[in-house]
């Protein structure tokens, strides 16, 4: 048994800060590694040390295995803890960390090499017992072979990457005429995201569900599992809102699918924390097994709340040497526990990624509610990394309980400065089927213009915020007694991403009157204290929360969020972007230019792509037209608002 007394974490953002405070309950100091991008990050900040790897981009930091190792060597690291993502599935980062000496707090470099091959595990879970989707998994990756097995399936099937996770080379196709496209473009995500372009085939599961088992092993043999998670609100193969247990799981079945993952772990040897994923039929109440995770899942925290357990502890113990501290008999579930993942993200502009300053940053508290966040006001949101801001975790005695409580959690949430997906989220648990437990993988992808529902736009009621948080910060003085300018409107311009909003506001004394177009509105403030405005309207006391930061104006009030530019006095309005340009909707790199000078092109057709936080882009053109010049090619890094395809002017005659 070896003590560990510092640890050095391979990953950032929130799951570094989350293995950094088990850490500390242990006593054990920390070590960071960052990139050029995130030299003043959270994470950094957390840890006891930190030490330098390199670029902002992931393959010059956070995915060298050299430089990694080199860090620990350096601070003295008994351990490295890869969390999720990045190197965290690597067999040979977790070979290189034995070589090294130095203790990987994850499973074997063999199971990892067993499980990481999406094709080879499922060779392996037929042998071990551990029901499977009818498929193909086998060697020979030519074309042919692949359509020729896909009629064997019939359709509707899946194409799947045969490594890597997380979504990327996946695609779900309908009928023949579909596939050979889709093969195409899965391989081409696959070799992109995982450097290996091979896939596989499965039945796709109508109505499915996806149910996983968090397993956990030590070196003396032991293999327990801790209960089952339902992670079926899904976006693009990416989970959303996680829970645990699951609404369409009894005794039975859990106990049957836990047999299962253990038989799986052990077929491997599997030590430490870990997830074996299947996909449930509840028409049929049958489960296939879909993937073993090798690593701490992001949704770890339902299960922590569900069982009362610290799973990075218990990583920690198993790390050590120390056996598992419980038996299967041991491990009970208590009420029920639901996460959702906070992004910067627009879900009304195709869930665009967002970047920018934390203007303010506020979480929820209380009790049965838990946060797990990795920014805080003041940082940055980038376009080099996954744009996930925060976990928010509820638990409750009953799944109502959790899923009213994650609500109002979401709801207290203040994130200003940078677009998140809050209002999404909220509408998702609100959403009738979801309450009722029957929402399954496909659901959300289903109903996404009812769950998104309609983009909020400001409106007057905005524009008269936005007039007394200018004015007060400005003045730094409450509006009482305030007559400078009488009672006569003022212009109150303010640019929200392309779109202009041409307002005025008056003041008089503690009454602001905001004007936008045709509409009017008038407000009695009550108090503004710091970033917390009171005010009356329509005869209710209302609450908004407001800052100004320079020319910024950030307003948060009733679920929504916006972040406006003040460019009332500026020299030029220059508002907006004209129907004849394509500008980069988030910094990012440019992968593809698909037009040139002198190419006529239409309404809706892709012109450019760009790669930002590991998605990418599709840019189109604004109008019919022709394109007068091409700013960017393939390779260019661009900032955010950056000219990239101009038009020609439209003739008016």
């Amino acid at each position: 048994m070896t003590l560990i007394r510092k640890i050095l974490v391979a990953n950032r953002g929130e799951i570094a800060c989350r293995v950094m405070r088990s850490a500390k309950a242990r006593g054990i100091a920390s070590v960071a590694v960052y990139s050029d991008a995130d030299a003043g990050a959270m994470h950094v900040r957390c840890a006891d040390e930190a030490v330098h790897i390199g670029g902002a981009a992931p393959s010059e930091s956070y995915l060298r295995i050299d430089a990694v190792i080199e860090a620990a060597k350096q601070s003295g690291a008994d351990a490295i803890h890869p969390g999720y993502g990045f190197l965290s599935e690597r067999a040979d980062f977790g070979q290189a960390c034995t070589d090294a000496g130095i203790i990987f707090m994850g499973p074997p470099a063999s199971a990892i090499a067993a499980m990481g091959d999406k094709a080879v595990a499922k060779r392996r879970m037929i042998d071990a017992g551990v029901p499977c989707i009818p498929g193909y998994q086998g060697d020979d990756q030519s074309e042919d072979v692949l359509i020729a097995e896909a009629k064997k399936i019939d359709f509707p099937l899946m194409v799947k990457a045969s490594a890597g996770g997380g979504g990327r080379g996946m695609r779900i196709v309908h009928n023949k005429t579909e596939l050979p496209d889709a093969i195409a473009s899965a391989r081409k995500e696959a070799e992109s995201a995982f450097g290996d372009g091979r896939l596989l085939l499965e039945r796709a599961v109508t109505g499915a569900r996806h149910v996983e088992i968090q397993i956990f092993g030590d070196a003396h043999g032991n293999v327990i599992h801790l209960g089952e998670r339902d992670c079926s609100l899904q976006r693009r193969n990416q989970k959303v809102i996680e829970e645990a247990p699951s609404p369409v799981i009894n005794e039975d079945t859990r106990a049957a699918m836990g047999t299962a993952a253990v038989k799986a772990a052990q077929a491997v040897q599997y030590v430490g924390a870990g997830t074996v994923e299947f996909l449930f039929d509840p028409a049929r109440a049958e489960f296939y097994f879909l993937e073993m995770n090798t690593r701490l899942q992001v949704e770890h925290p339902v299960t922590e709340y569900v069982t009362g357990l610290d799973l990075v502890s218990l990583q920690f113990d198993v790390a050590e040497g120390k056996a598992l501290p419980l038996t299967q008999d041991n491990v009970t579930l208590s009420g029920w526990a639901m996460e959702a993942r906070l992004y910067a993200e627009d879900p009304a502009n195709g869930f665009m990624p967002q970047t920018g300053d934390i203007a303010l940053l506020e979480f929820p508290t209380g009790a049965g509610l838990r946060v797990d966040a990795g920014v805080e006001t003041g940082d940055q949101v980038t376009a080099h990394y996954d744009p996930m801001i925060a976990k928010v975790i509820a638990h409750g005695a009953t799944r109502d309980e959790a899923r009213a409580r994650l609500a109002a959690g979401l709801r207290d949430t203040a994130l200003l400065g940078v677009g998140t997906n809050v209002r999404f989220l909220i509408r998702l648990l609100e959403d009738e089927c979801f309450a009722k437990g029957d929402a399954d993988t496909r659901y959300i992808e289903s109903n996404l213009d009812a769950i998104c529902g309609e983009a909020v736009a400001p409106d007057a009621l905005d524009i008269a915020i936005a007039a007394c948080v200018s004015m007060a910060q400005q003045q730094g003085q409450l509006l009482t007694g305030w007559n400078s300018r009488g009672a006569q409107f003022f212009p109150l311009k303010l640019r929200l991403g392309d779109q202009l909003f041409d307002g005025a506001a008056k003041i008089d004394g503690c009454m602001i009157t905001g004007r936008l177009a045709e509409e009017s509105c008038a407000i009695e403030i009550v108090s503004l204290s710091g970033v917390r405005l009171t005010y009356k309207f329509d005869g209710r006391r209302q609450a908004a929360i407001a800052l100004r930061v320079g020319n910024a104006i950030h307003i948060k009030r009733d679920g929504a969020s916006f972040s406006f530019e003040d460019i009332s006095y500026a020299a030029s309005s220059g508002a907006g972007v004209s129907a004849g340009i394509v500008i980069a909707p988030m910094a990012g790199l440019v992968t593809g230019v698909a037009v040139k000078s002198g190419d006529s092109v239409a309404k809706g057709e892709i012109v450019a792509t760009i790669e930002a936080m590991k998605m990418e882009h599709q840019l189109k053109a604004p109008r019919d037209g022709i394109v007068a010049e091409a700013l960017v090619k393939e390779g260019d890094q661009v900032a955010i608002r950056a000219k990239l395809i101009v038009f020609e002017a439209e003739d008016k005659s």
